[in-house]
């Protein structure tokens, strides 16, 4: 079963960027998105690319900001997060998208400041 490990989360000022990454253990024929859950809100998904193409997708709520993109040598998908809001903080992991359910990371937080 491949895992799934992200790094790049952290505390950061509204406006400002930060970038997260996905490091599977070894090939997966997933397509690999980013989740993200807030505290007592719904898990929300944010961003997915194909395992193909790379085609992409995004919420409504992150598009304009937020871009995907992997690099298949690293085994990597990393989410470049621009222009953060006060409201785009939450507990965010990467996983199988677009269910979410076979493969999933431990997740890292993102915090954002006013």
């Amino acid at each position: 079963q491949v895992q799934l490990i992200e790094s790049g989360g952290g505390l950061v000022q509204a406006g400002d960027s930060l970038k997260l990454s996905c490091t599977a253990s070894g090939h997966s024929e997933y397509n690999i998105g980013w989740f993200r859950q807030a505290p007592g809100k719904e898990r929300e998904g944010v961003s997915c690319i194909s395992n193909g193409y790379g085609s992409t997708y995004y919420a409504d709520s992150v598009t304009g900001r937020f871009t995907i993109s992997r690099d298949n040598a690293k085994n990597t998908v990393y989410l470049q997060m621009n222009n953060l809001k006060p409201a785009d903080p939450a507990y965010s992991y990467c996983a199988d998208c677009p269910a979410g359910a076979h493969i999933v990371g431990p997740g890292a937080p993102v915090t954002v400041s006013s």
